[in-house]
């Protein structure tokens, strides 16, 4: 039944909102559809699985291969597949755009439904719709869902505005649909007790205000081409990864590659104070373990059992987890606590910067040799770092970044989520 991309002029456009909707809603109907996120995205991911009761993959058009995206995005005959888009519809890294979701829509060929956020316009909603759809002759912008309407008369103000554009929907404005976020995005899925009744929620607002049937009939019209990826190889036969709202950043398209290369991946939890299971190799996530340093530093089985470990056991974090593997944290109030110890590594989320970013990393020691496509996003500031470097690192623009992350022993990290394989 092929697929289409909800995107938007900007972000805060509504488009996670309209998307969450649509997939509650087609799912309940019995709609087989799956769902796939733009770009570098942890967190809206868990959303869309929520939503629709299947896996979202990550596509990201900078850091992976067309092959990659082609493997990803290809579905089962019958099942809809629906992307949604990041940031802006044009929008990527400099200096070209290079990722963005056009570049999506362009490489898979697929359709674009543009959701413009009409709070605080009417007339111009046409130059919008106009211009987004004549810019790239490659990239077809194939109708409007208007959001955030104040009125029936706005409504009808917009659809005179636009006679010839083609309309999938125009969705009021509703208190019930707003998130509650953070400093990486909404808060995890996993963090809302009310999530599904927020789902169901919008979902009845989207059966209700979205041309549902049109939607997924012009869908069906776009099938995406078949790739073949070359996967990423585990690290090791037996894996350890910690997974709970601390290190939930885990990308599903490595996880798979390594149960597909025939790895045995045991999943526990540091908040719930889990020991680290026996394996040949441990890998802690990203998340937000500055959220709960002071729980975390107070476990009696995880810290501990992750100090032995590594003593014989090669051990990876990835920004959140990295920060767990050093000496200490301190966290937005100011309160320094202890961590693994493993490097001489001091963060401080009191005195935040913003890190983001794209990056080409050159493994120099550890775990996983070679080049590697990667994502830096962050907040903490780094007090003292001590040690051999992990990665050589270039951002998005071919600038050289120079050394980062550390390595000792068997313990290896950074602030970088590694993506794919640089080509």
């Amino acid at each position: 039944m092929g697929g289409l991309i909800f995107a938007a002029p900007a972000s805060g456009s509504g488009k996670t909102t309209v998307t969450l909707g649509f997939l509650r809603a087609t799912a309940r109907q019995g709609v087989p559809i799956r769902s796939a996120k733009s770009g570098p995205d942890y967190i809206d991911p868990r959303f869309h699985a929520a939503a629709s009761g299947r896996e979202c993959v990550n596509l990201d058009a900078w850091a992976m291969t067309p092959d990659r995206l082609r493997h990803l995005a290809a579905h089962s005959p019958g099942e809809t597949l629906l992307i949604e888009g990041a940031m802006g519809l044009f929008d990527g890294a400099p200096p070209d755009g290079k990722g963005s979701s056009a570049d999506l829509a362009r490489l898979l060929g697929l359709p674009v439904v543009l959701i413009i956020d009409c709070a605080r316009m009417a007339g111009s909603v046409a130059a919008i719709a106009h211009g987004f759809a004549t810019l790239d002759p490659q990239v077809q912008v194939a109708g409007v869902i208007l959001n955030n309407i104040g009125s029936p008369r706005h409504e009808e103000m917009l659809r005179r505005a636009l006679p010839e554009t083609p309309l999938f929907g125009a969705v009021p404005r509703n208190s019930a649909l707003s998130q509650p976020s953070r400093h990486l995005g909404l808060e995890q899925a996993e963090e809302r007790p009310d999530l599904d009744q927020f789902l169901d929620t919008a979902a009845d607002i989207m059966a209700e205000n979205l041309d549902i049937e049109a939607l997924l009939e012009l869908a069906a019209q776009h099938d995406v081409p078949k790739g073949t990826a070359t996967p990423l190889p585990p690290p090791a036969q037996r894996i350890a990864v910690a997974q709970d709202r601390a290190f939930g950043f885990s990308y599903p398209h490595m996880l798979t590659d390594w149960r597909a290369a025939g790895a045995e991946l045991a999943f526990f939890s540091p908040l719930g104070d889990d020991p680290v299971p026996q394996a040949d190799f441990i890998f802690l996530p990203g998340g937000y373990p500055e959220l709960h340093a002071g729980q975390l530093s107070a476990t009696q089985n995880f810290l501990p059992s992750l100090r032995k470990a590594a003593q014989t056991t090669p051990i990876y974090g990835e920004c959140g987890g990295y920060m767990v593997l050093g000496d200490g944290l301190i966290d937005a109030e100011g309160t320094g606590h202890e961590m693994a110890g493993l490097l001489r590594l001091e963060t401080s989320f009191a005195q935040r910067k913003l890190h983001l970013g794209y990056r080409t990393l050159c493994a120099l020691r550890g775990p996983f040799p070679g080049s590697y496509t990667g994502h830096e996003f962050h907040y903490a500031s780094t007090l003292r770092a001590e040690g051999d470097s992990l990665f050589y690192a270039e951002d998005a623009m071919g600038t050289q970044l120079g050394p980062t992350g550390l390595t000792q022993g068997h313990v290896h990290g950074s602030f970088a989520h590694i993506i794919d394989r640089a080509t």
